[in-house]
């Protein structure tokens, strides 16, 4: 019995593997790399978080906790979503604490998908979007953002793919790869379309923190949406908390409740020390986020004038801590870009593909490495553009 694939399920075998991880099985074989590619802070939580779980296992909380999460924390949550966005939510009935913001998405879309229900997926996009969706037995519907509408979802765009069929869809502001975001004039203008075809909004706002010009907004902030859209966010951006795979989710207490159940039997609760952590990062992290907001302000400021020094046209981020550059200049695809480069010059950014096929011809470098780092990198990929820009 040496081929095993006959006994997997259809749904998992039309999925290929994430672009992003694919890659980086290249870059774990080549020693010495500057990575630009992970999205992950390089801060280490701070210290008086670690501090508190350090406590909570001193106090013996090593015990399960009720499946939506300790209630302390769900309270911290509810106090944060009103003071952050402007939506009350009850912290008994409408927040969960999930395992990091990946299984938020996947027990969204779980919880509402029937079979061949749509998803509006605008990309480029966070990799694993259309893949829950198949996994939910659901139907991608790839919308595309681009470049000089500062990759922000245009309503006239959106239409164009809406059918009968469709039934959610998926905003991620700011958005992983592009860093670009949605103004509240941008919302007011989808709010309207959405509440037309019924549709229920998943929005992921990992990244709201890392706004660089103004505030976040919510789209379920807007007349109409607080009970048509599931707000996920998290820990592992803003407070350097990815290992601790912390998220949570908050909308209406039907959707929640239907979430929770999948969360009962797969999960059952996320980690109590990791969930003591939160509650002090909510009440006590303000400073040190704020700190490190600013310094990845600094480096964005500093890779935007680095690509633009060695010839890589690039809108500028608004949010998030990635840059999308243009490579067209070189005249190869993503992927031939992204080798060619970590065996030339030892630099890993991640190819734009990964994130959706108008991804197709840039690059996603992310600035939460160190400034001597992405000084470094780009130096390379300018060494680099010397021997192989195009003409």
């Amino acid at each position: 019995m040496s081929d095993m694939n006959k006994y997997l399920a259809k749904t998992v075998q039309s999925i290929p593997p994430s672009g992003i991880r694919k890659f980086f099985d290249l870059v774990t074989q080549t020693k010495g790399v500057i990575s630009l590619g992970v999205g992950e802070p390089d801060f280490v939580t701070p210290w008086h978080i670690r501090e508190a779980c350090f406590y909570a296992l001193e106090k013996g909380y090593t015990m399960y906790t009720s499946n939506s999460g300790l209630l302390e924390l769900r309270e911290e949550i509810a106090v944060y979503m009103k003071k952050k966005i402007g939506v009350e939510y009850s912290p008994q009935r409408e927040v969960l604490v999930t395992i990091g913001v990946s299984e938020a998405v996947d027990l969204a879309l779980r919880a509402l998908l029937n079979p061949g229900d749509e998803v509006l997926v605008p990309e480029p996009c966070f990799v694993s979007y259309a893949p829950g969706t198949v996994l939910g037995y659901g139907k991608a519907v790839s919308v595309p953002t681009y470049f000089e509408d500062e990759y922000r979802l245009k309503p006239e765009i959106l239409e164009k793919y809406i059918t009968p069929k469709s039934k959610i869809l998926i905003l991620a502001y700011p958005n992983n790869p592009t860093g670009g975001i949605m103004e509240k004039e941008d919302l007011e203008k989808l709010r309207e379309i959405i509440i037309k075809n019924d549709l229920i909004v998943i929005s992921d706002e990992i990244y709201s923190e890392l706004t660089y010009n103004g505030e976040h907004v919510s789209i379920a902030a807007l007349p109409g949406m607080r009970d048509r859209t599931i707000v996920l966010n998290g820990f592992s951006k803003a407070y350097a908390m990815t290992g601790w795979r912390i998220g949570y989710a908050c909308g209406n207490p039907d959707i929640i409740a239907a979430m929770t159940k999948i969360h009962q039997y797969t999960i059952m609760c996320a980690p109590i020390m990791s969930q003591m952590a939160a509650i002090e990062a909510l009440r006590h992290g303000e400073s040190e986020m704020r700190r490190m907001i600013d310094d990845y302000n600094n480096r964005r400021k500093i890779m935007l004038s680095g690509f633009k020094e060695i010839g890589l046209d690039c809108f500028e981020p608004k949010g998030a801590f990635y840059a999308f550059p243009s490579i067209k200049i070189s005249g190869m695809t993503s992927e031939e870009f992204c080798e060619r480069l970590l065996f030339e010059e030892k630099v890993a950014v991640v190819p734009g593909n990964a994130f959706g096929a108008n991804g197709e011809g840039h690059i996603r470098c992310c600035y939460a490495a160190s400034i001597k780092n992405i000084e470094t990198a780009i130096e390379k990929m300018g060494n680099f553009l010397d021997r192989h820009r195009k003409g």
